[in-house]
């Protein structure tokens, strides 16, 4: 088995793991809903299983296509392949993953607060009852949100804007990174629309506005630690981020 196979496969079980772990906010969200689902819970667990897995696997073939070409790497995970040392492979991360988590969890600790008086009652009043479990915070957020927005789609966007805008063979131009982190920033933050529109009634302007800019605010971190650090160190930082927002969800 090659190198690069043994890499897809690894990031693959890896980001599977969250998966797994989000499968309890599934009963947690249809229990908010005012009808019952058309499905039983356990068929909804699967479907949602396999759908989730088939955009992993994309998104990790597709990072494991487009990192080596904009040189954006995963140095532990490079170092298990290669049996070589992870743990000096991981300590250079550890100091900015510490650091980029909290800026993040504590930025998005303070967004709500400020905006918390503009938001609608029943989106508070849902995300109160709405109480993912650690774990499920830590892996799916941690691990499978990066290989999704980071190594997979971070990636290809930033391939595609240096395609784009310089000559096949030129050293990568920074801001090609730069557009690449925003992009997938924004991405980020819309893709949590989704579960944001089904604990309320209404989509108000605050509330889109502290969807999409919190999570952004925090991919735009995460992207940049992904590009100057490596994959781990993204990871690293997203799961100390929701630790920070934890603790910080006990003094509110």
């Amino acid at each position: 088995m090659s190198a690069n196979m043994k890499h897809i496969i690894l990031l693959f079980i890896l980001g599977f793991i969250g998966v797994l772990s989000a499968l309890p906010l599934i009963p947690q969200l249809l229990a908010l809903q005012p009808a019952p689902p058309p499905l039983s819970i356990e068929i909804i667990q699967v479907i949602s299983v396999a759908q989730s897995s088939v955009l992993l696997l994309l998104m990790v073939w597709l990072g494991s296509v487009f990192s080596p070409k904009t040189r954006l790497t995963s140095p532990v995970i490079s170092a298990i392949i290669r049996s070589e040392d992870a743990i000096a492979a991981l300590k250079p991360q550890i100091l900015p993953a510490l650091i980029g988590g909290i800026i993040g969890g504590v930025f998005i600790v303070i967004f709500l607060g400020i905006l918390s008086g503009s938001l609608p009652a029943d989106f508070l009043s849902a995300g109160e009852k709405l109480k993912l479990p650690w774990y499920t915070r830590i892996l799916y957020g941690g691990i499978t949100e990066e290989l999704l927005i980071r190594w997979g789609l971070m990636s290809f966007i930033a391939w595609g804007a240096y395609r784009i805008t310089q000559k096949n063979g030129a050293d990568i131009a920074p801001h090609n990174y730069v557009l690449a982190i925003i992009i997938s920033s924004l991405i980020f933050g819309l893709g949590h629309l989704p579960v944001a529109s089904a604990l309320t009634t209404t989509l108000t302007a605050p509330l889109i506005t502290y969807i999409i800019l919190g999570n952004a605010a925090f991919g735009i971190i995460a992207g940049y630690l992904y590009w100057k650090r490596g994959l781990e160190c993204a990871m690293g930082a997203h799961m100390i981020a929701h630790l920070t927002m934890m603790m910080g969800e006990g003094f509110m």
